[in-house]
């Protein structure tokens, strides 16, 4: 089940406003194609390892556990803080926590990914309780020339633990009831960052075809959640809330569209967040469960698509 929920976000905010002051870009501009007010920028000591941390904490103590209890984490990030070793190890020696711990790279994707590995994990018997995290600084990746990708992305990390319990295989049980991952490399040209450690002769921005990416994340997006509903027996009026990847105000209003949901049983973010990729999910689902909006016992689903293409979805029971 999952027990635990927690978050970190920078402290640092900078607003449409702000970003018109350095790029040529308005607030009326970023709101009208992304539905985005704000994002937070991670300053230097904000690394992907010190938001991870942070967010684990917060996520162990709304789970009642201490880090003596965690026996995998699991971190999806895009933004290591170095190429070895994982930030999740970096994350389990802050933690002072036991057991194993790796990274995953899924793009947006990564923390549907990585709660899916944590599930099966759990299921297998190698995994009684785990750490999940979504934690970016996708500050550091983006052009800050180019309007078109520095307005839509913000920093940020979301955690949660699972613990492992005994179900009856019904709707009504409580933790992960399915998850679903997909992949297409034939379009990983749509939304990737050019170079790595690999590649030192390429400067390391993220590049995006937007329109393409728009087109691709309704169609797929809406297909996932079709997927985990079918999975399991259940429709889009048994969901209690929709928390979907932050990336586009639109395209998580197409989404709702098509599945007839309507807008109040979705969590949106993406106007204080922006996009912060693998951390948007948990970030989104521990602001609406902060609030008093998600409350246990609730069916949440979660949806997600990323660079890869990647894209999945998750139905979980609080």
């Amino acid at each position: 089940m999952l027990a635990g929920i927690g978050a970190y976000l920078p402290e640092t905010v900078v607003t449409n406003a702000d970003l018109a002051t350095r790029v040529d870009t308005s607030d009326e501009w970023i709101r009208e194609r992304s539905g985005i007010r704000q994002r937070h920028i991670a300053q230097p000591h904000e690394t992907c390892t010190y938001m991870a941390v942070r967010a684990a904490r917060a996520a162990l103590a709304d789970a009642g556990e201490t880090p003596d209890q965690v026996d995998v984490i699991i971190v999806a990030t895009a933004t290591p803080d170095q190429a070895f070793p994982a930030t999740a190890v970096r994350v389990q020696g802050e933690l002072g926590a036991g057991g194993f711990a790796f990274d995953i790279s899924a793009a947006c994707s990564g923390f549907v990914y990585a709660l899916s590995l944590a599930d099966s994990l759990i299921r297998s018997g190698q995994a009684q309780n785990a750490l999940v995290i979504g934690a970016e600084v996708f500050s550091r990746l983006l052009n800050w020339q180019d309007r078109g990708t520095c307005v839509l992305f913000g920093d940020g990390a979301g955690a949660v633990f699972l613990r492992s319990g005994r179900g009856r295989g019904h709707g009504t049980d409580r933790g992960i009831l399915s998850t679903h991952l997909h992949s297409d490399g034939r379009l990983g040209d749509l939304l990737y960052v050019d170079g790595a450690v690999g590649r030192p002769d390429r400067p390391g921005h993220l590049v995006m075809n937007g329109r393409e990416v728009f087109r691709h994340a309704v169609t797929h997006l809406s297909g996932a959640v079709t997927e985990a509903l079918a999975a399991n027996g259940l429709t889009a009026a048994d969901v209690d809330w929709l928390v979907p990847h932050q990336a586009n105000a639109r395209i998580i209003d197409g989404v709702g569209r098509k599945l007839g949901l309507p807008a109040e049983r979705v969590v949106v973010t993406v106007d204080r967040h922006a996009n912060t990729s693998a951390a948007s999910i948990p970030l989104a689902l521990a602001d609406a469960y902060a609030a008093g909006r998600i409350r246990r016992g609730d069916l949440v689903l979660m949806e997600a698509l990323g660079g890869g293409l990647t894209w999945g979805s998750a139905l979980v029971r609080l």
